[in-house]
């Protein structure tokens, strides 16, 4: 049951990627997949910015954490399957590995009004499902307490 789930959980996390592909003619050489990576950086950090209203400075640390750890996380699994694994929780692992260095990066940077957007915008959700797969307790949101008069 458990690898059913986590083979769903990894095709859903792949069904924008295979879309993207099947829409393009799949990057043949290293060269392609490079700037393929780089715009899809360039589209989050677009993005980030202007849902959280990052300041240039953050935008540089958005922009090198997500190239840092992506690239890495492209490295690792290409390892990984240049190796043969086909254990598909291996993949999610590395996965959720990297997308844990990335919110604990953001978490660094980000200024506590930005945090809570962030996390509303899904991050939260992704955090809680790592945590649900490591078999953590997943991260409850804050709430803030209203004072009544």
């Amino acid at each position: 049951m458990k690898r059913i789930v986590a083979s769903a959980v990894l095709l859903l996390m792949l069904i924008p990627f295979l879309r993207a592909q099947q829409q393009d003619a799949p990057p043949s050489t290293p060269e392609e997949k490079e700037k393929k990576m780089v715009e899809y950086i360039e589209k989050q950090v677009e993005k980030f910015s202007s849902q959280l209203e990052l300041e240039y400075w953050q935008e540089f640390y958005a922009d090198s954490t997500l190239n840092n750890n992506l690239h890495a996380m492209q490295d690792e699994l290409e390892k990984l399957q240049k190796s043969g694994v086909q254990n598909v929780d291996m993949y999610i692992a590395v996965h959720d590995k990297w997308d844990e260095k990335t919110y604990e990066a953001f978490k660094g940077f980000l200024t506590p009004e930005q945090w809570e957007k962030y996390l509303k915008g899904g991050a939260l959700r992704e955090k809680q499902a790592r945590d649900k797969r490591a078999g953590l307790t997943p991260e409850k949101p804050s709430k803030k307490k209203k004072n009544k008069k």
